[in-house]
Parts: structure tokens; C-alpha cells; sequence
């Protein structure tokens, strides 16, 4: 995505993490959310709180506050391709792509709309005055627009898309080995329908180096490894789960059963990849990980 919305809890993680108390609050904020979801449904105004950043921005942002790791025989991954034996398991096929457009007049600059159709859905967001930027998931975005009752009504022009990406839940396995860890990207990535992406690729980063410090610490390979692997197959469970309700209400076409059957596929996957009696070993103090007794 060109930009991405991060709501408050997502800000604040960052915030916190990075040390960074006042990051972005210079930035336009978006105060409620315009939504159309499912067959003939009317829009429906509710609050939301968030900001609207380019990639960007958030990471040059954080930058700084890297610092390189040396001495280590440990292999970050947070880009494929990935060692032997992983491979990538797909729970979908839904492809997206992005669009610039121009506002018409008096569009409100505090919103952003997201709706539902019957070969896709459209998720429109401001990110300067009297533009922004419209995501089309299922369909090409003038296709969408086409059928569009409540999105198209906001748009003045809309621009060519840049290409597409894909716009389905899906993860590594295995996620780590020996002497390597897959993080971010190369380990999973979600739907951008729940909008959870970001804070989640955080809380893995700090799960990753939690686990890196214990195997630097001498704490049992196979212990922290399997923790790593189980956390972030039940995170995309949990997902997973949030996503299915949303293609369960968005529509009756077949791109909205198709894709429902890959979600549930991806449920019963990570189910079965977890077990029937998960109790994970380690809990995360801070930034470190202590054995659960």
C-alpha cells in the first residue's frame, strides 16, 4: 500500500517501542469511518481515530533507532526467498491494487470510506488535501467503481493503478530453523481488511529478538523455537477468524465463497498446525522471554 492507516493502539505500540512520544502528531487525523458492508447495505458513519502515513514516512521515521547486530551466526529473514525446506501456504487468491484519486468538492478530509460489492470491496482513504489514495481488492478499482453507491459519489478522478499485490492471509512454515528466523514479510502477512498488519509485524520483531536473546543466553533451541512458530500461527488464526466474518457479511458472489473457503482452509491449517492442546512455554516480560512455570 502507497499509505497505511495506523489507529491509536497501533501509534501508541510504536510510540512506546521507538521512544518516540510525539511521532506523527503533526499529521491530519481521521475521525470516522464511512462503511457499506454486505448486499444493499446502507452506509453507516462511526468514530475512528487514526493517521495516515506512507510506508515511507514510518519507516525512515524508526530508521534511526536501528542498530545493526554483529557477532551473531543468526539469520534475520524479512524478505523472501526463505532456506530450505520452507514454503509459503496461501489462504486465498483475492489480488489488490492502488489507485491515485482527487477528491470532489467538499469531500470530508477526516474520513475514510470502505465498501462492499459483489466482486470485491473498496477502501478509500485521504492522504493530502483533496487526494488520496483508493484500494481495490476482488476487481480492478473502475470496475468497482462501476457498481460503486457510496465510494464513487466521493471521487472526482481516479487514476491508474500501479499494479497489484496480493490481498490474502498467508505464512511460512516452517518459520525458523537452526540458524534462522523468518520475521515481517517473509514470515506471514495478513489481509488489510482488519487493518492489523503494522502493530503486528511490531509485536513479532520484539517476539523475534525476545527469542534471539534467549538462545544467546544458552536457553533450549527447541523450547524457544517452537514458541516462536506456535505464537505467530495462532496470530494468524486469530486473524483469520476476524476476516472470516467480514467475507462471510460482504456479499453472495463467488469471489465472497471462494475466498471464504480458502479462509476456513487457513483456520483449520493453523489449527492443525498448533495441535489440539497448545500451552505455549514462554511469556514475553518487556522485551525479554521467561519460561512460563
Amino acid at each position: 500500500m502507497p499509505v497505511i492507516l495506523l489507529g491509536d493502539q497501533a501509534l501508541a505500540l510504536i510510540r512506546d517501542i521507538f521512544e518516540k512520544p510525539a511521532l506523527f502528531d503533526n499529521l491530519p487525523r481521521i475521525r470516522k469511518r464511512v462503511v457499506a458492508w454486505g448486499p444493499h447495505a446502507a452506509p453507516l458513519t462511526v468514530d475512528h481515530s487514526a493517521v495516515v502515513v506512507s510506508e515511507e514516512a514510518l519507516l525512515e521515521s524508526i530508521r534511526p533507532s536501528l542498530i545493526p547486530a554483529r557477532n551473531t551466526r543468526w539469520t534475520i529473514h524479512a524478505a523472501r526467498p526463505l532456506p530450505a525446506p520452507a514454503v509459503e501456504h496461501r489462504f486465498g487468491s483475492r489480488m489488490a491494487s492502488a489507485a491515485p484519486v482527487i477528491f470532489r468538492d467538499g469531500a470530508d478530509p477526516a474520513a475514510c470510506w470502505i465498501e462492499s460489492l459483489e466482486s470485491g470491496w473498496l477502501f478509500l482513504v485521504p492522504n493530502a488535501p483533496g487526494a488520496g489514495w483508493l484500494l481495490a481488492v476482488g476487481d480492478r478499482p473502475e470496475a468497482l467503481l462501476a457498481r460503486s453507491q457510496v465510494i464513487a459519489r466521493e471521487i472526482a478522478d481516479c487514476r491508474p493503478a500501479a499494479g497489484q499485490f496480493p490481498a490474502f492471509a498467508r505464512i511460512a512454515s516452517p518459520l525458523c530453523d537452526a540458524d534462522w528466523l523468518a520475521c515481517g514479510t517473509a514470515a506471514m502477512a495478513f489481509d488489510p481488511i482488519c487493518g492489523d498488519g503494522t502493530a503486528h509485524a511490531i509485536r513479532e520483531a520484539i517476539l523475534a529478538s525476545a527469542v534471539i536473546r534467549g538462545l544467546a543466553r544458552g536457553d533450549p533451541s527447541e523450547g524457544l523455537l517452537w514458541h516462536y512458530e506456535a505464537r505467530l500461527t495462532a496470530a494468524l488464526q486469530r486473524h483469520l477468524t476476524l476476516c472470516r466474518q467480514f467475507y462471510i457479511s460482504g456479499g453472495t458472489g463467488a469471489l465472497w465463497r471462494s475466498e471464504l473457503e480458502a479462509i476456513d482452509s487457513g483456520i483449520l491449517w493453523c489449527g492443525a498446525a498448533l495441535g489440539a492442546n497448545v500451552s505455549f512455554r514462554y511469556r514475553l516480560r518487556g522485551f525479554e522471554l521467561e519460561a512460563v512455570r
